[in-house]
């Protein structure tokens, strides 16, 4: 299934127990409830190969097609541009034009860069985003930098989700000359543990991060996405090790079909609570303002 073919829940993504966060009213009142959300798409043409739906007018159609409520959106050009403010600048313009109330942007922010605090400022005040994006593998930093506590904590001061990338191809259909590789997580429990207001979610991270890390940065208070999740009744195995409500719906379109993440949760034959909890519950527990933040 890869890019061939990605009770209310106080603790979710690091908020400490006991601390339930806010209902999402803008999808409440909107209807969309039971609808999908999808936590990993991308906009923008990847630069090594052309995809099926890498116009945003596509992908945007095809997501509503499916019937996704909700959809948090990076930006390949945000992986590959030095200049990341005109990157997220045109993210969340597409997103206005093509997506409307279904794509959330979440900009990128490179924390080895010059002022990338102000990077992180006009997501969140300029771009109302309810998120970042993170590729660390791209940008060349470890995940015990220093930098990256400093991004975490900022952002949970402005109660940001923080998406962390580990991987976004294969290695086995890297370009030899745009090879990027797997994020080594091993250090990342102990920045995240003691960061109770950072509210972090992993990305493609199955190829990076053995079930014994990923539960240890779960327990520190991430969620994980399924997009690259493999085996039979791997979305069922992963939420028993982690537990649902860390688990959220991803399909990493449009490197990966959207339906390859569907037939996983499908064929994982979870209860219905759960299912409902990983494609979309848990996420609209976790983000109160996804979808609520209109650009002022």
């Amino acid at each position: 299934m890869k890019a061939a073919a990605a009770a209310t829940v106080s603790v979710a993504g690091g908020w400490a127990a006991g601390q339930d966060r806010p209902a999402l009213p803008a999808l409440e009142q909107k209807g969309t409830g039971g609808g999908w959300i999808d936590v990993n798409v991308t906009l923008g043409r990847w630069p090594f190969r052309r995809l099926p739906l890498d116009q945003p007018a596509a992908l945007a159609a095809k997501l509503r097609q499916v019937g996704v409520a909700q959809a948090w959106t990076g930006a390949f050009d945000g992986i590959f541009h030095k200049d990341i403010a005109g990157a997220n600048a045109r993210l969340a313009e597409e997103c206005r034009r093509h997506g409307l109330g279904l794509l959330e942007p979440f900009g990128s922010v490179n924390p080895k860069l010059p002022e990338w605090e102000a990077d992180l400022t006009r997501c969140a005040e300029e771009h109302r985003m309810a998120g970042i994006r993170l590729h660390p593998s791209y940008h060349g930093y470890r995940l015990d930098d220093s930098a990256l506590g400093r991004l975490l904590d900022l952002a949970g001061e402005r109660r940001m989700i923080v998406q962390i990338v580990a991987d976004m191809e294969d290695e086995r259909t890297q370009h030899p000359l745009g090879r990027a590789p797997h994020a080594d997580f091993k250090p990342f429990p102990k920045l995240l543990e003691g960061r109770p207001d950072a509210c972090v979610v992993l990305l493609n991270w199955f190829r990076s991060v053995p079930l014994a890390l990923a539960k240890q940065i779960a327990r520190a208070g991430a969620c994980l996405d399924i997009a690259t999740v493999e085996n039979v009744g791997g979305v069922a195995s992963l939420a028993r090790e982690v537990s649902t409500e860390r688990v959220l719906f991803g399909s990493h379109a449009p490197l990966f079909y959207f339906e390859s993440a569907v037939l996983k949760l499908k064929e994982s034959a979870l209860s219905a609570a759960a299912e409902a909890a990983i494609r979309g519950g848990n996420a609209r527990r976790l983000a109160p303002l996804a979808g609520a933040r209109a650009p002022v």
